[in-house]
């Protein structure tokens, strides 16, 4: 995965709820959950126990599927809940437990992992480990569902509930979090199992602080990668005849590769095909043996995501032949699988409107374009309803452009901390009533104008 806002999310953590015991609350108290939720993650208490938990995993960064003292941090913190927990799960994951643990779940999910980066912040808690540090937020992401956790703990014996949390946090790697499909290792270990709904959300530094943005649909275009080796004969550059030239070769591959999208796909079915790595060649004056190329293609369809990979093979193989070369193509492996586009729920669409228009406010939750960035949490909704939402980390105060994700200078914004707990709380206690009533409840009357 790969670009700049959607390079990311890897790493998992599920909070699931089952059957309540008891009577339900009613509409109105159902409408209240989402502002009350929001108040207690608010609390100087909670607030400050999430700055420093969202701190320590700062200054600790670890990469891809290298996340032990982080998922031991996570493990600290829900024992000291009286959360218990599995731990490990399918390699650095985790899962926490809270209540019955009996069906039917809710999920919620964030991500652990850090980038290959050298932070250039500095702050009291800038990361101690050299060339690693949290560009993405993904140390805010774990905060919240923990604060999440905490939340559901605290309130589940006033709505008359059994809580049940998992927690998972894994890796996907384009470099690092980008790629490795970590939600398929989540599903390979049965940590779905029972669930009805899942939900996730990334944080962006330009949507301002205390809003969300939504879309029904795609919301991120499904992604892979291929590489090829294109072989030639070597040769001196003063004389080329003799040589057979993989450089003049790939060159010409990739020149045919862009008129895949402007020449033979629907203008109105947004693709990408990017050649981002080009490596053949070590001295001015002679040619090369062979070239190597890389690069991702990217769909808002399996169909027209398959059809690229099968013209983009095709494109390779048949323009190195036409300058007498040959050519090997590979595309995503088991550790880094293709991932297909990331299409929300229209009835979790709802669902998420409802409540967060409950917690923000109208003005609060505005529509999202989608991105043609990849993400695995779209491994979940191929087989459950699923949705995944931005939160709004924009400071207001900065006087320049916000650093960006992937950013050296990328600092996550503490202050939507209470915001994305009390959301990931509240999705999945509204979610889990709601669908059990049959009736959904809060504003209704809004939805259209959303």
């Amino acid at each position: 995965m790969i670009y700049s806002r959607w390079a990311f999310l890897i790493c998992f953590a599920f909070l699931f709820l089952c059957k309540p015991i008891s009577s339900y609350p009613t509409p109105e108290e159902l409408s209240e959950i989402p502002q009350n939720f929001l108040n207690f993650a608010k609390k100087a208490e909670t607030f400050d126990w999430m700055v420093r938990i969202r701190r320590e995993i700062h200054q600790n960064p670890e990469l891809a599927y290298q996340e032990f003292e982080t998922s031991n941090l996570i493990k600290q913190e829900l024992e000291n809940m009286g959360i218990s927990c599995k731990h490990p799960v399918a390699g650095t994951g985790l899962l926490g437990f809270v209540g019955s643990g009996q069906p039917p779940f809710v999920a919620i999910r964030a991500d652990m992992d850090a980038l290959a980066m050298q932070e250039m912040v500095e702050s009291e808690y800038k990361s101690k480990n050299d060339g690693k540090m949290h560009a993405c937020g993904h140390d805010g992401h774990v905060t919240m569902l923990l604060g999440a956790a905490r939340i559901l703990q605290e309130h589940h014996h006033l709505l008359k509930l059994y809580i049940r949390a998992v927690i998972r946090l894994m890796e996907r790697a384009e470099t690092t979090e980008e790629g490795g499909g970590g939600a398929k290792k989540m599903i390979e270990s049965g940590s779905i199992d029972n669930v009805q709904a899942i939900f996730g959300l990334h944080n962006d530094p330009l949507v301002p602080l205390g809003q969300v943005a939504c879309r029904p649909g795609p919301i991120a275009a499904g992604s892979g990668r291929f590489q090829a080796e294109i072989s030639g004969k070597g040769g001196h550059a003063a004389i080329p005849q003799q040589a057979i030239d993989p450089i003049l070769a790939a060159s010409n591959v990739i020149v045919s590769l862009q008129q895949l999208v402007s020449r033979e796909s629907d203008p109105l079915d947004s693709q990408v095909v990017t050649v981002a790595k080009f490596q053949g060649g070590g001295a001015f004056n002679v040619i090369p043996d062979s070239v190597a190329i890389g690069g991702t293609f990217r769909a808002f369809s399996v169909k027209s995501l398959l059809y690229l990979k099968q013209r983009i093979e095709e494109v390779i193989v048949g323009q190195a032949a036409v300058q007498r070369c040959n050519a090997t193509v590979t595309f995503n492996n088991e550790d880094m699988p293709m991932y297909p586009p990331t299409v929300n729920d229209k009835e979790l669409h709802k669902h998420f409107q409802r409540v967060a228009v409950d917690m923000l406010g109208f003005s609060k939750v505005t529509d999202y374009n989608p991105v043609m960035g990849g993400e695995d949490f779209s491994f979940y909704q191929e087989r459950i309803p699923g949705y995944f939402f931005i939160l709004g980390t924009k400071d207001e105060a900065a006087q320049e452009r916000p650093a960006l994700l992937h950013s050296p200078y990328y600092n996550f914004n503490e202050d939507a901390l209470p915001v994305g707990a009390a959301l990931h709380a509240s999705l999945a206690v509204r979610y889990l009533i709601e669908s059990q009533t049959g009736n959904p409840t809060g504003n209704e009357h809004r939805h259209d104008e959303l």
